[in-house]
């Protein structure tokens, strides 16, 4: 294979529509049946949600790996690279064989005039590629929803669990959390258990649309705790070194351990040292990553939950340092709400207009920040000219847009 193909392969990728979305299950079946529908044979973990997703598929899948199992994990989007997208035991997919699963898919869609769309094309190539390699269990992360979402090809999963439901994708998902969490809930299916935290705001929606499934509340309690450095996770009268820092994780982790609980019930042989191992080496980029090196947080906050959380994090791990924030979001989201939940005042704010074509100019989202703030405000129009102004000295945030992130985190 040449750098050429992967080359070619991410441009028919990108031609197939980055950000067009065509929810529905036809044409992904279509696909998967031509693949002699892989999807049918595999043990899958499906799961669902607004915020969290990334890390409760990341946890679950060490824990499994850690476990002896051979586990595929399947997330979105991608930082660096789609390959990120498709792992097993913690590996992502090599560049030949990610060439030769899309290429496979891409030239039976042609063949049969499928018009898949990109996260179809992805989603048939991964499930394609963990049956080949014969993996133990799949972790199934949704892209967008649930109900449509390409990913609910699956009719029948070992388990499923939905995470934190906030407005996102009011476009397409609804403008309210009942419709938004009716939407996640279509992952559920009957008589397989669901799994979901006892103060998921789409609770009720969820339990209504789960009342012929068998609905599991995570209801653990988790906290964090902050010592010397290190980040831990305090469950069961015992402190785990946990390597997902962030106080959003308490809510994650205790859907993990209920996730891991009814894996065990269904002789999935999970220990607790396996479950300690995993919390220590889990790792996810971009969800209040942190930096030591470059005393960065780098966190792709795009909602206003999200940036809630994120806030809520600073002011819990580094209350008194000075921040600085290198900041740049695309139009379809909620940028008002977020910045203005975000900075305070005497913050310094980058603001960056990426290489995106829906990404927001500097103007626009700087019309958004309260006044009263009184940001000192600089704008970027690329991303490369921005690390030349900052030192470790003072703590810097990278956040807003994963693409935007990308750019950046690249040049580290």
């Amino acid at each position: 294979m040449t750098t050429l193909d992967y080359e070619n392969t991410e441009k028919y990728l990108h031609s197939s529509g980055k950000f067009r979305i065509k929810l529905g299950l036809e044409r992904i079946s279509a696909i998967l049946n031509l693949l002699n529908n892989p999807q049918d044979k595999l043990k899958i973990i499906h799961i669902a949600g607004t915020n969290g997703k990334g890390s409760v598929c990341t946890l679950t899948a060490e824990i499994l790996k850690q476990s002896g199992y051979r586990t595929g994990l399947y997330t979105s989007p991608h930082i660096f690279k789609y390959n990120e997208r498709f792992k097993i035991n913690g590996e992502d997919i090599s560049d030949e064989d990610f060439v030769q699963y899309v290429s496979n898919v891409e030239n039976l869609g042609k063949e049969y005039n499928l018009d898949l769309s990109e996260f179809e094309i992805l989603t048939a190539a991964a499930l394609k590629y963990f049956y080949d390699k014969k993996t133990d269990f799949v972790v199934l992360e949704t892209g967008l929803g649930g109900r449509f979402d390409a990913t609910n090809v699956v009719q029948i999963p070992l388990l499923t669990a939905i995470t934190s439901i906030s407005i996102d994708h009011k476009d397409r998902l609804g403008d309210t959390i009942e419709k938004i969490a009716f939407e996640k809930a279509g992952i559920i299916k009957k008589n397989v258990e669901c799994v979901v935290n006892d103060n998921n705001n789409g609770l009720s929606t969820i339990s209504e649309v789960a009342k012929k499934s068998k609905l599991v509340i995570a209801d653990k309690n988790v906290e964090i705790l902050f010592e010397n450095g290190v980040n831990y996770a305090v469950f069961d009268g015992e402190k785990y070194e946990f390597s997902l820092w962030g106080l959003h994780q308490k809510q994650n982790l205790s859907l993990v351990l209920k996730i891991a609980e009814e894996l065990i019930k269904k002789d999935v042989k999970i220990t607790d040292n396996a479950i300690k191992t995993a919390l220590k080496t889990a790792f996810i980029p971009a969800r209040f990553q942190y930096d030591k090196k470059h005393n960065m947080i780098i966190d792709g906050s795009h909602n206003a939950d999200a940036a809630i959380m994120l806030r809520k994090n600073l002011d819990f791990y580094f209350p008194n340092e000075h921040r600085i924030w290198i900041y740049g979001c695309l139009s379809t989201k909620e940028y008002d709400k977020v910045v203005n939940t975000l900075f305070r005042l005497g913050d310094e704010v980058f603001l960056n207009q990426f290489d995106n074509p829906i990404s927001v100019s500097a103007e626009k989202i700087f019309e958004k920040i309260n006044k009263n703030f009184k940001i000192k405000f600089k704008k970027f129009d690329k991303t490369e000219n921005m690390l030349n102004y900052f030192s470790p000295k003072n703590l810097m945030i990278v956040t807003g847009s994963f693409y935007m992130i990308n750019e950046l985190v690249t040049q580290l």
